[in-house]
C-alpha cells in the first residue's frame, strides 16, 4: 500500500485531499498544528484502519518513520485574516517548514506537491495569469508575508529538484471553494455567505469591479491528484477560468440564498489584485484536465454545508488566541 503524508490535513484543501487519497487506496499520514485547521475536518477518519494524524508544527524538525511514496505540502495560513495575524508563523511555515518537508522527502526517496498560489502573481499586470508571468508583488506591503513565503517556497523546491535531483511537483492555486471552508476566515465566498445567514448586508471592498474566478473544491482537487502523478515539475495552474466581477457575485449569493440584503462598499486594502483568472492551458495539455462543475452547484453545496453550523458557528469574529504562534 501507497503511503502519503498530507501536511495541513485538517484545513479546507487538505482535509479534501485526505478523502481523495483514502479513496484511492492510500496509507494516508495527516499532520497538523491545527492554527487554523480543525480536527471536525477530518473526525470522519479516526476510526479508518488507513489514516493516522500527527499534531505537529512542521516548521520544527518532521519525523515520520515509515517508508513514504509521497508528500503533499498544504500546512499554511491561507486567509488574509490568518496571516496578517500570525505574519512570522505564515513566513516560516513557507520557508522553515518547506525546507523540513523537502529535506524528509529527500530522506524518504519521496515525490513532493508544494501548494503555491496564485498570490505569486500579485496584483497582475498580465491577465490572465499565465506559469510563465513573473508576477507585480509588493514584497514589503501586508501581503507580502504570504505572497513571498509561497515565492520563496517555490524557489527552494525547485532547488531542491535541480540540485538533489529531488521528484518535485508545484501547484499554483487559485480561488476556490467548497464545504469545509471556515466562515469567518474572510475570504468572498465565506464571508458573503457568513453574512447572508446572519441578515447582514453583504460588504464588498472596493467598487466591486474586480474580478475573481472560483474552483469547486472537487475539480481543485482532482487537478491536484493529476498534477503529483504526472511527470510535470515546473507550475501547473489548477482553477476555474471563469472570470466575474464582485459585483456580479454579490447578486448571485443574494439570489441563492434567497435574502434581500443590500451591497456595502468600503475602501479596499493596499495590494489587493484587481484581476484574478488563470490561465490553465497547460494543465489542459499535460494533464487532460479542466474544471467541470458548476460554479451553481457548486455554491449551492457550499451554502447548505454552511446551513448546517451552529450558532456559535455563525458568530461574525472569531476570538482563537494566536498569541503562542507569534514569535
Amino acid at each position: 500500500m501507497k503511503r502519503v503524508l498530507i501536511t495541513g490535513a485538517a484545513g479546507f484543501l487538505g482535509s479534501h485531499l485526505c478523502d481523495r487519497f483514502i479513496n484511492e487506496g492510500f496509507y494516508v499520514i495527516g499532520m497538523d498544528n491545527l492554527i487554523t485547521g480543525d480536527l471536525k475536518n477530518i473526525a470522519h477518519l479516526f476510526k479508518n484502519a488507513f489514516f493516522e494524524f500527527y499534531h505537529h508544527d512542521v516548521t520544527k524538525f518532521v519525523h515520520v518513520p515509515g517508508n513514504l511514496d509521497y508528500i503533499l505540502h498544504f500546512a499554511s495560513p491561507a486567509s488574509p485574516i490568518d496571516y496578517l495575524k500570525i505574519p512570522i508563523q505564515t513566513l516560516k511555515v513557507g520557508s522553515l517548514g518547506t525546507h523540513n518537508l523537502l529535506g524528509l522527502a529527500k530522506a524518504k526517496n519521496a515525490r513532493i506537491l508544494i501548494a503555491s498560489t496564485s498570490e505569486v502573481y500579485g496584483d497582475p499586470l498580465v491577465h490572465p495569469q499565465t506559469e510563465d508571468y513573473y508576477g507585480n508583488v509588493n514584497a514589503i506591503g501586508p501581503r507580502g508575508v504570504y505572497d513571498e513565503a509561497k515565492r520563496f517556497q517555490e524557489s527552494l523546491t525547485m532547488a531542491y529538484h535541480n540540485f538533489h535531483g529531488l521528484e518535485t511537483r508545484i501547484v499554483r492555486i487559485f480561488n476556490t471553494y467548497g464545504p469545509r471552508m471556515r466562515l469567518n476566515d474572510g475570504r468572498v465566498i465565506p464571508a458573503f455567505m457568513g453574512q447572508a445567514l446572519r441578515g447582514e448586508d453583504l460588504t464588498i471592498f472596493g467598487d466591486g469591479n474586480q474580478t475573481r474566478s472560483f474552483c469547486y473544491v472537487d475539480d481543485q482537487i482532482d487537478g491536484i491528484y493529476k498534477l503529483l502523478m504526472s511527470d510535470y515539475h515546473l507550475p501547473v495552474n489548477i482553477g476555474n477560468p471563469y472570470e466575474i466581477t464582485i459585483n456580479e457575485f454579490a447578486q448571485e449569493i443574494i439570489e441563492l440564498t434567497g435574502t434581500r440584503q443590500k451591497i456595502s462598499y468600503k475602501p479596499l486594502p493596499e495590494n489587493d489584485p484587481l484581476q484574478r483568472k488563470p490561465d490553465v492551458s497547460l494543465a489542459k495539455k499535460i494533464l487532460n484536465w479542466e474544471p467541470k462543475i458548476d460554479r451553481k452547484i457548486g455554491l449551492q453545496k457550499t451554502f447548505e454545508y454552511f446551513k448546517t453550523l451552529s450558532a456559535e458557528e455563525l458568530k461574525k469574529e472569531e476570538h482563537k488566541d494566536f498569541s503562542k504562534y507569534i514569535y
